[in-house]
């Protein structure tokens, strides 16, 4: 739709009940506003033109810490919080795109290679995910986009999968190619791991991108197993809260890096290629040569993940029956585990900055203190950022009093599960 059209027919309530679907009755009103501002923005930036909307949620791992990367298990779920482009097809071969408070990101098609060694960077996002297009025999040219995001930078909610997610989602659109949210969460995979220079795994892109709250078996990483997952948590009267402690995420690439390396040596040493080929009676029988020549740190980092695996398939169980005890107790196994076995609640590099230690203490007495059934983990990659927390509805917003007091205002965030992925909407 034309811009100065599309600006009319969205204060005109034309998009109200695609906004009520996915964020809220209540929320309508301020979409309104975010989206007709984001479509006034991209016409100032370029110019009038026919336009698309698109919307991709971040996202909040459920369980699964740091085993997506060997084949494991995990439950992860969108949320109400996303990026939203505007974004219209040129055929220059040159994507501009201007995110909301940065630079203006341009990436020539023909020359997509050159942004592979601007590591750690949208542009080398951008041309990341153009690459994975093409080399599946996929239509990827020019676009113009300004996109805005509330899923803040830092917090475990997976900003820059939501970006990755996001690129491809248009260049699904835009361009009318037949690729599934799964494949686009591979191709989105492929731009972080070859073009910005980050490890990561295929959580977080494919929670992005398929929504609601879903479990993912990676036995096969090439053909992943999605579930949907038919709990809602609300309906439960629960409320799943994010903790943002602040932390200085500065040279930690090396940190997050360090635990699938680890988890791979350890396999290496037993004779396969993922720790998810073999099982943990094989690492234990093999723990002196692991030592050895992985380190302690390596073998905790391996039973961390069988354990883990484990415990995803049990809480999995626990949700189908709606048994929010066991799957609480789980949570905390979960997140005690991350804490001594994984060992990513904070940097070696910094011992002296430990917002998510403080702030797992101040939830675990919160919820004693309230005599409440909650739990409460590391959330998303770890050593900063965020933390978990689950409480009862009533209880949400003492807990965000208590943890402002400590981390500022804002810091704490009473979220939903979105239960659409990427999506274009008009």
């Amino acid at each position: 739709m034309n811009t100065r059209k599309l600006i009319e027919y969205i204060n005109s309530g034309g998009l109200d009940s695609v906004f009520s679907g996915l964020y809220g009755k209540s929320a309508v009103m301020s979409q309104r506003e975010r989206y007709s501002g984001a479509v006034k923005e991209y016409e100032r930036l370029y110019e009038e033109a026919d336009v698309t909307l698109f919307s991709v949620p971040g996202r909040s791992e459920i369980s699964g810490n740091h085993t997506d990367h060997n084949g494991g298990k995990v439950i992860a779920a969108s949320i109400d919080l996303d990026i939203i482009a505007v974004a219209s097809p040129t055929d220059d071969g040159v994507v501009k795109l201007k995110s909301r408070g940065f630079d203006e990101d341009t990436v020539v098609l023909s020359e997509r290679m050159a942004a592979k060694e601007i590591k750690y960077s949208a542009a080398s996002l951008i041309a990341g995910v153009c690459d994975g297009f093409i080399k599946r025999g996929l239509r990827a040219s020019g676009f113009r986009a300004y996109t805005t995001s509330n899923v803040f930078k830092g917090s475990g909610l997976s900003s820059s999968a939501a970006f990755e997610v996001m690129i491809g989602n248009i260049l699904r659109t835009l361009y009318k190619n037949d690729v599934s949210d799964i494949e686009i969460a591979k191709i989105a995979q492929y731009a972080e791991n070859e073009f910005f220079g980050k490890p990561c795994g295929l959580m977080d892109q494919t929670a992005c991108a398929v929504g609601g709250l879903i479990t993912i078996d990676f036995r096969n990483s090439e053909d992943p197993e999605v579930s949907k997952l038919d709990f809602d948590l609300s309906a439960h009267g629960c409320s799943l809260c994010i903790v943002d402690t602040g932390g200085n995420h500065a040279d930690l690439n090396e940190d997050y890096a360090s635990v699938p390396e680890e988890m791979r040596r350890v396999a290496s040493l037993l004779g396969v290629g993922k720790l998810r080929m073999t099982d943990k009676k094989t690492a234990l029988e093999n723990a002196v040569k692991i030592r050895s020549e992985a380190g302690d740190r390596a073998l905790l980092r391996a039973l961390h993940f069988f354990d883990e695996n484990e415990r995803v398939t049990r809480q999995v169980e626990a949700l189908k029956k709606d048994d929010l005890d066991t799957f609480f107790e789980l949570v905390t196994q979960s997140g005690n585990s991350s804490f001594r076995f994984l060992q990513n609640v904070y940097t070696t590099k910094n011992v002296f900055e430990q917002g998510l230690s403080l702030a797992l203490w101040l939830a675990e007495d919160f919820i004693k203190e309230n005599n409440i059934k909650g739990a409460c983990r590391v959330h998303g990659g770890g050593f900063a950022g965020t933390i978990q927390v689950f409480v009862p509805e009533e209880c949400a917003s003492a807990l965000k009093e208590r943890m402002e007091t400590v981390f500022g205002p804002g810091s704490c965030h009473i979220l939903s599960v979105r239960m659409q992925g990427a999506v274009a909407l008009i």
